[in-house]
């Protein structure tokens, strides 16, 4: 029985590490202070060689084994506080909407430039102001990239904040959630969209920004129409591009009006941003009711 079960209690201690091996990486594991609880065990097994204590060694071995067991759920739980991840429910299809009648841009990098030239731009303090982004919002960073945003709005959000970030490219989201584990933030969720639909959790958000890369978008229509649902009352959508053609990685700021006015979003607010050649435009949502309905959408065309 004693062999039984300890051949059960390796057997699921085996399964623990693997399946948490495979959900945060080695390299994260390594970083657990696991092998001191292992260093507990050799000293309990020395301890059973000796008879006058071997019902009390063996009590040793089960508490060790049982600590490890609770040591590897207590990790897997700390490391999931970090890049939380959220499934919302699938949106309109993507065959429900026209497609953009203007060149789609590649997506060529997760990363805009470099970090500290556009710190030194000040993007982001222009953003963060002209949107009114504070303590206890939930933002959503749609096209996060390499998390350039997320890790900047976390600590302005706060604790009773939330950033959620979002991609379709499954190697930044998983880079993403690398960096926002070595940060330690736990105010950000991270999730998978599509083209045509974020996927955000209905009524979450009181703003969403959509950074350099509204260019990249290959079903604008379908996914600015899916995001409506997840947008509080009151909320904002901030979309910041470059002045210039589509081809070229920017978007002439009439037609972004134009593609967001027929899905029923008004424009409010246009701003160029100091230190580049770029905008923010600021746009107030439609209701769900009030949306234009997927077959009655015409595709802006760009002059």
């Amino acid at each position: 029985m004693e062999t039984t079960t300890k051949t059960c209690h390796h057997q699921a201690l085996t399964e623990l590490f693997d399946g948490l091996v495979r959900e945060i990486g080695r390299d994260a594991l390594a970083r657990l202070p696991i092998e001191k609880l292992a260093h507990c065990g050799t000293q309990g097994s020395r301890l059973k060689s000796s008879r006058p204590n071997w019902k009390a060694s063996r009590r040793r071995v089960g508490g060790v084994l049982e600590m490890t067991i609770g040591a590897v759920f207590a990790a897997a739980f700390a490391i999931s506080v970090y890049a939380q991840e959220f499934l919302a429910g699938s949106g309109t299809p993507a065959a429900a909407f026209p497609n953009p009648d203007r060149p789609v841009a590649d997506i060529i990098s997760p990363i805009w430039h470099d970090e500290k030239e556009r710190d030194d731009a000040g993007e982001p303090r222009q953003l963060v102001r002209l949107l009114g982004i504070k303590s206890g919002m939930t933002v959503a960073d749609i096209g996060a990239g390499s998390g350039y945003y997320v890790v900047r709005l976390s600590p302005i959000v706060g604790p009773r904040g939330r950033v959620v970030a979002e991609d379709v490219v499954p190697e930044y989201l998983q880079n993403l959630r690398n960096r926002v584990r070595d940060r330690g933030l736990q105010n950000v969720v991270i999730g998978r969209g599509e083209p045509h639909d974020p996927r955000l959790p209905a009524d979450s958000l009181d703003i969403a920004i959509l950074v350099h890369m509204y260019h990249e978008i290959a079903q604008p229509y379908g996914l600015l129409y899916n995001l409506v649902p997840a947008l509080k009352s009151g909320a904002r959508v901030g979309i910041v591009d470059a002045y210039g053609p589509t081809a070229e990685h920017g978007t002439p700021p009439d037609l972004l009006r134009c593609e967001l006015a027929a899905i029923g979003y008004r424009r409010i607010s246009l701003d160029r941003l100091s230190g580049s050649n770029a905008y923010l435009a600021v746009f107030v949502p439609p209701s769900v009711a009030s949306r234009t309905r997927p077959e009655a959408m015409v595709a802006c065309k760009a002059r």
